[in-house]
């Protein structure tokens, strides 16, 4: 099952490499932006709401 290190490190590869372009520096901040929009989301959802009638 781990004698093959390729897909790790592949897969470690590729997000090291993501980080060192100028590409990834807009793919983080996507994806900083839309954790906190979900987890907005999600508070907004857990919160109970007042029932004004």
């Amino acid at each position: 099952m781990y004698d093959n290190p390729a897909a790790p490190a592949a897969a470690g590869a590729g997000s090291g490499t993501l980080a060192m372009t100028g590409a990834g520096d807009l793919f983080w901040i996507g994806l900083a932006a839309f954790a906190l929009l979900a987890l907005g989301l999600a508070i907004k959802r857990i919160v109970p709401v007042r029932g004004g009638k």
